[in-house]
């Protein structure tokens, strides 16, 4: 389209251009796959991997919202055996730049995925979902303790050492995201994944129950971008030299552009591929004409540039 540089990078993993895809979204990204080469976009985030394979929560998972929708699988997923023996080889094959996102019910669980990951070529970071429960911890969200994000993400930085970067994924139910943002990075986070859907809940007022099997459900899409360019522009005015990977309730360019101005290095599509497949295209073409439009040389060059000139 143009020579502009619209490439990214999260440590020392660089990117072509910093639209990816979120993970839980698009799988591995064979039913996109259909629609464009995955080769064209920075990176396929995959859908958390566990240690084994795990059916979800009951169904029904799903329930649209004002503005979004409530989903409740649960991390349903084939368990890191058949991962490795299928969806690897097809993301290689399809050259994409490939993002593993790993989950785990103990500090161990991490551990071992981490070490199942190193050496595997096409893998270029591993974004570290710790906005599931703990089981070691009576069922508490890694993400909303303190101790338990530490712990996780000191195991995985021991495990990969400097071999790949690792991306932490922080939820947004909490009161103060720049306290755990702050517990992650000292413990070896290379960058942040922000937001993580809300904790939400819907009730069908017929049969006057919830209409979600598990109750409760994670709500993304547009009604939640206010509150992803809150934390991320929060995060990044606190640690300016750590790269995030924005997402929340992004559809089209501008949404994208917003997230970016308050300081997102990269951009991952979710909920906006269940009605567009094609969305993450759309979201790149979108994106760099903005950037050009507004007189833009370079992609970084436009990161967290909502906060010029605050701090002298």
């Amino acid at each position: 389209m143009s020579n502009f540089d619209f490439s990214t990078s999260f440590s020392n993993s660089h990117f072509p251009n910093p639209i990816f895809t979120a993970s839980g979204c698009a799988g591995s990204g064979k039913e996109l796959a259909q629609f464009f080469s995955l080769a064209e976009i920075g990176a396929v985030v995959t859908k958390s991997i566990m240690l084994k394979a795990r059916s979800g929560r009951a169904t029904p998972r799903m329930a649209e919202t004002p503005s979004g929708m409530l989903n409740s699988i649960g991390l349903q997923g084939p368990g890191v055996d058949q991962f490795l023996a299928e969806d690897i080889p097809f993301l290689q094959k399809a050259g994409a730049r490939i993002v593993v996102s790993i989950a785990g019910e103990t500090v161990d669980d991490y551990g071992s995925l981490a070490r199942r990951l190193r050496g595997i070529a096409g893998v270029c970071a591993v974004e570290v979902n710790i906005s599931c429960p703990n089981v070691e911890n009576r069922g508490q969200v890694f993400a909303c303790d303190l101790i338990a994000s530490r712990a996780v993400v000191e195991v995985v930085r021991r495990t990969l050492g400097g071999e790949l970067p690792i991306i932490v994924k922080l939820s947004p139910d909490v009161t103060d995201i720049v306290a755990i943002a702050s517990e992650v990075i000292s413990a070896g986070a290379d960058g942040l994944a922000l937001i993580n859907t809300l904790l939400g809940m819907v009730i069908d007022i017929d049969s006057m129950r919830p209409k979600l099997g598990g109750k409760t459900g994670g709500l993304s899409g547009p009604a939640i971008r206010p509150v992803a360019v809150r934390a991320i522009y929060q995060v990044h005015q606190a640690f300016p030299k750590t790269p995030i990977l924005g997402m929340g309730g992004v559809s089209n360019g501008r949404d994208a552009l917003e997230l970016v101005l308050a300081g997102a290095s990269g951009i991952s599509i979710g909920t906006a591929t269940f009605g567009n497949p094609t969305a993450v295209i759309n979201v790149k073409e979108d994106l760099e004409k903005l950037l050009i439009e507004r007189g833009f040389s370079t992609f970084k060059e436009a990161i967290g540039f909502a906060h010029r000139g605050e701090n002298g």
